[in-house]
């Protein structure tokens, strides 16, 4: 079990330092790094437009991972922080304790992890009477392989490969382990089969982002025939509410605000209107809306483009009626729907060029994501072995 308090953890240990990201062609991304005395290559196609915008209706091999894995250890290493703070409380441990699995809980061997802006917001203690005790392993969303399984466990099994938010409630009670770490224990209705198409690292990038835009949608009714604009459509959350829309939901005109360069993204996406805010004020639109969703805080403003009836979700900022909040919770069962949407390729994980980010640069992922620039979705590739290679396609 995590030690309880921050003075229980072990001395921070170094990784040892990876090798610069080198690119080989103008399509191909490669990882390199040597680990004991056996090198591994990572490498990533990268499509001409700078964005990983990709499934295939291919299934991924299956893990070769699955024997090996049921072997687990009793420490592990992890990114640990035991106080709120800036990028500087994150702190690389090496020796810390592998979770206990419950009854209903399976272990996780990680290969991916994606972060989101929950993830510093939590750092940084914007919930810390809710948060649970220090010191925290970071991470909601994960996609691994399960090596262990609890009583309870009714479906999953040891090697299946395995995706999901890995805390029920993002905000209230989530958990001291997160998915930051070579390993996690997480309840099994919080996970779903990964899509066999995807590999860990796109799958690893949806969890948290598919279910919030998923949940916003159905809280507000949305069905075939509606319309609705997207607000700040190329991030994590927005780039998934487009295509959900449009392709699970029938939406009968989806429009959606990006900057300049983002904005044949939004196209590609699903978006009927592709808005550049730098440019251009949504309010103006002659046409009205069923539904905003506002993945940026602009509740005052979206509230002017609705029609009358209908629905403002605002995800962060300050909430003008007819605009609601929520706080999604996390469903393994929402998952499990989509995935033949995922397998078929009709909605895609978006991954920012900047990722996927090497186990050792966790403290560069959260600065950049701080940076509230990203694209899509920012991962992480954790457990850089041949489980995280095949993460990588």
């Amino acid at each position: 079990m995590l030690a309880s308090t921050a003075s229980q953890l072990r001395t921070f240990h170094s990784l040892s330092p990876l090798p610069p990201l080198t690119f080989s062609s103008p399509f191909r991304l490669s990882l390199s790094f040597r680990q004991s005395k056996r090198k591994c290559t990572l490498q990533a196609s990268v499509p001409p437009f700078p964005l990983r915008v990709s499934a295939s209706s291919q299934a991924a091999p299956a893990s070769t991972e699955a024997a090996k894995a049921s072997s687990v250890p009793s420490e592990m290493k992890a990114w640990v922080y035991g106080e709120y703070g800036s990028v500087d409380v994150l702190k690389f441990d090496s020796n810390v304790s592998v979770p206990e699995v419950k009854e209903d809980q399976v272990l996780i061997k990680v290969a991916a992890a994606a972060l989101n802006p929950v993830d510093f917001k939590r750092r940084q203690g914007k919930f810390k009477a809710t948060d649970s005790p220090l010191p925290t392993v970071p991470g909601y969303d994960v996609a691994g392989v399960v090596v262990k399984v609890g009583s309870q466990v009714k479906d999953l099994k040891v090697g299946d490969e395995v995706y999901g938010d890995i805390h029920e409630k993002a905000l209230e009670g989530p958990k001291q382990f997160g998915s930051l770490a070579e390993y996690t224990a997480i309840e099994e209705k919080l996970l779903a089969p990964k899509p066999k198409n995807l590999d860990f690292v796109q799958a690893a990038a949806l969890p948290l982002a598919i279910e919030t835009a998923y949940e916003g949608l159905e809280r507000t009714g949305f069905s075939a025939g509606k319309s609705i604009l997207v607000l700040n459509g190329a991030g994590g959350v927005g780039s998934l509410v487009i295509q959900l829309a449009k392709h699970v939901f029938g939406a009968s005109r989806v429009a959606a605000t990006s900057s300049t360069g983002k904005l044949e993204l939004l196209k590609n996406l699903g978006a009927d209107l592709a808005i550049d805010y730098t440019k251009e004020n949504f309010e103006d639109l002659s046409e009205k809306f069923d539904v905003v969703y506002d993945a940026i805080g602009q509740c005052e403003r979206a509230v002017k483009v609705v029609k009358e009836g209908g629905s403002v979700v605002a995800l962060t900022g300050a909430v003008t009626p007819p605009g609601f909040r929520f706080v999604v919770t996390s469903n393994g069962a929402v998952l499990k729907k989509l995935n033949p949407f995922l397998e078929s390729g009709k909605v895609k994980p978006v991954i920012d060029p900047k990722g996927p980010f090497p186990f050792n640069q966790v403290v560069e992922a959260f600065s950049y994501i701080e940076t509230n620039r990203a694209t899509g979705k920012l991962c992480c590739i954790i457990y850089t072995n041949k489980l995280a290679k095949r993460g990588v396609s």
